[in-house]
């Protein structure tokens, strides 16, 4: 176990002594007893372990002292927290404060104590098992490479926002109008949130209104859908297929797979099988012969810019709403690296927690002519009472994009995807459209003789995070093809291009691993049916579970996976998360 350096403290006489950092009490005999003088150094190391909660007073003195009073008032073991000791401007969080996981145990013969209160304990003292469990998630981001495109490491700041008292505040209804009292602060809490939504992405508050209530993206588009449709009126998106998303109305002829194809009608538009590229003089055509009240431009898994200006006239040739949901790019259009969409659009929803660099939420901007319906789907129709801490949340991300530093890491994040792009192809491997605009591309995995399913397996064991994906041409959902690859939390660790092309050979390599695991598994199939085995017989080709039985069973296969995995982790942890120094 690791254990910090000795320090001692300028302000303090007695020498600092080092404990591990779960361990602020100290028992013995039947007493716990909190150190006499306990100084925590905190710094890098304590992320390294998985400390998040120190993330916001890096190189810190937090100074512990015992109170040694007299054991005939009931609590004889006081514990103080010296904040003169922390240096200007790294304020400890609510969560840091680890005073409660210090509190005494005046006499552990009592039962009662073993049962105690999570209101006078830290989670590790009172749930080690989850702790454990959360800390082990810790070290898996910090050690492994996070390559799925919806995902991003957000600031400690945000991070302090939402673990903060405010998610114990109620407050039905909207800034002035709330159900219940005590919305003083949570009333500034959300008009701040919202002045700098709408000031990050230069809106006139005269012209346009934003909610900053929605739980995520996918409930921000239903309010859209119930602020501005009726049962059963017409939408048009991207297919899912083609990278568009679950809410945007997919269906397949046996089943409507979202709430949005229930309860409206709903006809997509499609990429070329050839090029990857959206088609939207196919889209016009099906626009006027399907004749849909509400146009979707956005996606979950298409790597090009979109025609705003396009769709906005096929819109209105049919008299219809146009609807963008920037979930994956708004941080890129917050950063001005990617085209704004509100030049065109009558409303703009997005999640937060992508690109953006927030917690996991939503908003939705529209016309201010369209604003008191919206305001009205959100609540009282689809919600109950906002999330405060996550708004707060977002008012701190909202801050943190409208900056020089937000906007150069915007610009590294599609630089990066590039060089990603690149790295790939210069080592043989088909990205769909050839490349990409944005943060992500789409890994065409067929020609290897391989599914998506298979690669993930593969990269997931050797500590690299992606997703299965859908690509043009694709049949099934379930073995789809490719592989969505995305920039935005590796670039929030600093990673650079050259490190990209790093990744890129980390990728290369877990995909011949595939290869090879495939080839075993298409060669094993083979001898069972020559042997007459019935259930070998039945298959046509190598499945999921064969693939993954060889991956874990075969000795050779898995020293190469160890090999690589072990490279992955001595790459991936030299480089810092959000909020460790």
């Amino acid at each position: 176990m690791n254990r910090y350096k000795n320090h001692s403290s300028p302000h303090h006489k007695e020498k600092a002594v080092h404990v591990p950092y779960h361990i602020m009490m100290f028992k013995k005999g039947r007493h716990r007893r909190a150190a006499s003088t306990v100084a925590i150094y905190v710094t890098s190391a304590i992320a390294s372990n998985g400390i998040n909660a120190f993330h916001t007073v890096p190189n810190a003195l937090l100074t512990f002292r015992h109170n040694s009073s007299s054991k005939a008032n009931g609590n004889e073991y006081h514990s103080a927290i010296s904040s003169r000791y922390i240096p200007a401007g790294m304020v400890a969080t609510t969560s840091d404060v680890a005073v409660s996981g210090m509190q005494a145990d005046d006499d552990d013969d009592d039962d009662s104590n073993n049962d105690r209160s999570s209101f006078v304990s830290k989670l590790g003292e009172f749930d080690p098992v989850l702790a454990d469990m959360i800390q082990c998630e810790d070290r898996r981001q910090r050690v492994g490479l996070e390559l799925i495109a919806s995902e991003n490491f957000a600031s400690a700041a945000v991070r302090e926002a939402l673990g903060s008292c405010l998610t114990n505040k109620y407050s039905e209804g909207g800034v002035g109008k709330r159900y219940y009292g005590g919305n003083e602060y949570i009333d500034q809490i959300e008009s701040l949130c919202m002045d700098r939504a709408l000031e990050l992405y230069g809106l006139d508050a005269e012209e346009w209104g934003v909610n900053v209530q929605p739980y995520s993206g996918s409930p921000a588009n239903f309010a859209v859908y119930t602020a501005l449709l009726n049962p059963h009126d017409r939408i048009m998106g991207l297919d899912l297929p083609s990278g568009g998303h679950l809410t945007h109305g997919f269906q397949t002829p046996k089943r409507k797979v979202s709430a949005t194809s229930v309860y409206f009608e709903s006809m997509p538009y499609v990429v070329s099988s050839e090029t990857g590229l959206i088609d939207y003089d196919e889209m016009e055509l099906r626009v006027k012969m399907f004749m849909p009240k509400l146009l979707i431009a956005g996606a979950s898994a298409y790597p090009r810019e979109w025609d705003y200006a396009r769709m906005r006239k096929i819109a209105d040739s049919v008299g219809a709403y146009l609807l963008v949901d920037m979930a994956h790019i708004s941080g890129l259009v917050a950063g001005r690296v990617a085209e704004s969409p509100f030049s065109y659009a009558d409303v703009v929803t997005s999640t937060t927690h992508k690109t953006l660099r927030g917690p996991r939420s939503g908003m939705i901007f529209a016309k201010r002519s369209l604003m008191e319906k919206i305001n009205s789907a959100v609540f009282p129709s689809l919600q109950g009472g906002p999330h405060n801490h996550q708004i707060a949340g977002l008012a701190v991300a909202l801050k943190e994009a409208n900056s020089d530093e937000f906007r150069s890491y915007a610009s590294s994040v599609i630089s990066n995807a590039k060089a990603l792009a690149d790295g790939l192809i210069n080592r043989g491997h088909v990205i769909i459209t050839g490349g990409t605009d944005n943060h992500l591309l789409l890994w065409n995995v067929r020609p290897h003789g391989l599914t998506g399913s298979k690669v993930e397996k593969v990269l997931d064991m050797v500590s690299i995070t992606t997703n299965k994906n859908s690509i043009p041409g694709d049949t099934s959902a379930i073995n789809p093809g490719g592989v969505r690859l995305g920039t935005p939390a590796l670039t929030s660790r600093g990673l650079d291009e050259d490190d990209f092309d790093r990744v890129a050979e980390f990728l290369h390599q877990g995909s011949e691993i595939a290869i090879e695991v495939q080839n075993i598994a298409e060669l094993e199939l083979k001898h069972k049916q020559e042997s007459g085995d019935e259930e070998a017989l039945k298959k046509e080709k190598v499945l999921l579970k064969d693939f993954v039985g060889v991956l874990k069973s075969n000795e050779s296969i898995r020293e190469r996976v160890e090999s690589l995995k072990s490279d992955v982790e001595e790459f991936a942890i030299k480089f810092a998360m959000p909020g460790d120094k």
